[in-house]
């Protein structure tokens, strides 16, 4: 399939199907080798997890399109006014609408939580908090909306965007 084009017909996505059913077998070179291949890039250091994950989305994104321009506009909004600090992380904003995923990555394991109604769920069972199911996964005492890359440090420095992303352990984990 020629890169970054969008092939049509059924045969191709026997093929997508294919490809994306052998991810799994292959082994942490050979997915390197395919991230560098589909990206033309160097892979960033993610868990096999999120490797498999992310070459999955491009080789779906090369089959069937990327984003729409709206959304990649909207997307790019939400960025500039994330580094901005614009309201996206006041508190009006921290309330998380029923139906939304919070995945976090915790010692090479990806992690998935389900907002509901009621709160939230993990691994099948209902939460509460954010804070209770930070400490089923880490065994430690966290808060929860910082654990999910939810709140943001106070800024240190210029330099310092006080980011916190979920998917990165911090240092003294």
């Amino acid at each position: 399939m020629p890169e970054g084009k969008a092939t049509t017909g059924a045969g191709g996505d026997l093929e997508v199907a294919r490809r994306l059913e052998a991810l799994r077998d292959l082994s942490p070179d050979e997915l390197r080798k395919e991230w560098r291949r589909l990206y033309r890039s160097q892979p960033p250091r993610l868990s096999r997890d999120l490797l498999v994950r992310a070459i999955a989305y491009r080789m779906q994104e090369l089959r069937y399109g990327g984003l729409s321009k709206a959304t990649s506009r909207k997307l790019a909004a939400l960025v500039r006014a994330r580094v901005s600090d614009d309201d996206i992380g006041s508190a009006d904003t921290q309330r998380i609408r029923a139906g939304a995923r919070l995945v976090r990555e915790w010692r090479g394991r990806t992690h998935t939580i389900q907002v509901t109604e009621d709160g939230f769920e993990y691994d099948g069972r209902p939460y509460s908090s954010l804070s209770k199911i930070a400490h089923a996964i880490t065994g430690a005492h966290w808060s929860g909306p910082r654990f999910f890359g939810l709140n943001r440090k106070p800024t240190a420095s210029p330099q310092d965007s006080g980011d916190v992303s979920a998917g990165r352990e911090d240092a003294n984990d």
